[in-house]
């Protein structure tokens, strides 16, 4: 019968324990999600990582990407895209050609305009390790999708503890591909174009680009 009690308050310190990191870790997202909705627009440069043992894959990039609220514009791997509120916009300069569709309505698609925001739904909360980068501490919180049928094991969201703004996410799949996003730069409030989310059409067609419409 004690063997039966002791048990039962472990589990139970175990559950309770759980709670309440689960309990920090959604607080410290709420503080990240508080402050990138607190800009008027937002530019990150990154570096993009993907590695996968067994296939033999190791590939490094880096991009860009400039929000201000749903619109962005994002350059990556030589080509550019623009969402401008109602279509998105994919430039691809080595083929002349440009791609008009409508924005993905799927709400479980990552888009540019989501990838600071995307850990609001769909996930349990950890709390994780905590790190020194060069004097800045980074705080881990571990994201484990609720939707058994995704191929995403899990996400490690790395947080400055300080700025309250995202440093590194590393995704690791169920097929054991493994993508890193590390923030090389964080700006905010900057003084942008304009005509920056604007589309036109004109100067594509000016220079021989086809245009497909989606």
């Amino acid at each position: 019968m004690k063997k039966i009690i002791v048990l039962l308050i472990a589990l139970t310190s175990i559950t309770m324990a759980n709670a309440q990191d689960e309990a920090k870790a959604k607080a410290l997202l709420d503080e990240v999600y508080a402050k990138v909705k607190s800009y008027d627009n937002i530019f990150v440069d990154f570096k993009f990582d993907l590695q996968n043992t067994e296939a033999g894959i190791n590939q490094e990039t880096r991009g860009d990407v400039t929000l201000a609220g749903e619109k962005y514009l994002f350059n990556y791997l030589g080509s550019q895209q623009l969402f401008d509120g109602q279509k998105v916009y994919t430039i691809i300069p080595d083929n002349e050609e440009v791609t008009i569709e409508d924005q993905l309505e799927d709400e479980g698609t990552m888009t540019p305009s989501k990838m600071l925001t995307f850990y609001r739904e769909g996930h349990k909360y950890a709390w994780d390790i905590l790190q020194d980068v060069q004097g800045r501490k980074i705080q881990y919180v571990k994201l484990t999708p609720i939707d058994s049928d995704t191929e995403i094991k899990s996400i490690l969201l790395g947080i400055d503890t300080g700025t309250k703004h995202i440093y590194k996410l590393i995704e690791t799949g169920n097929n054991g591909t493994k993508t890193t996003i590390t923030v090389n730069s964080f700006k905010t409030d900057q003084n942008l174009s304009e005509t920056l989310f604007t589309f036109d059409e004109g100067k594509y067609k000016n220079d021989d680009y086809t245009i497909i419409r989606n």
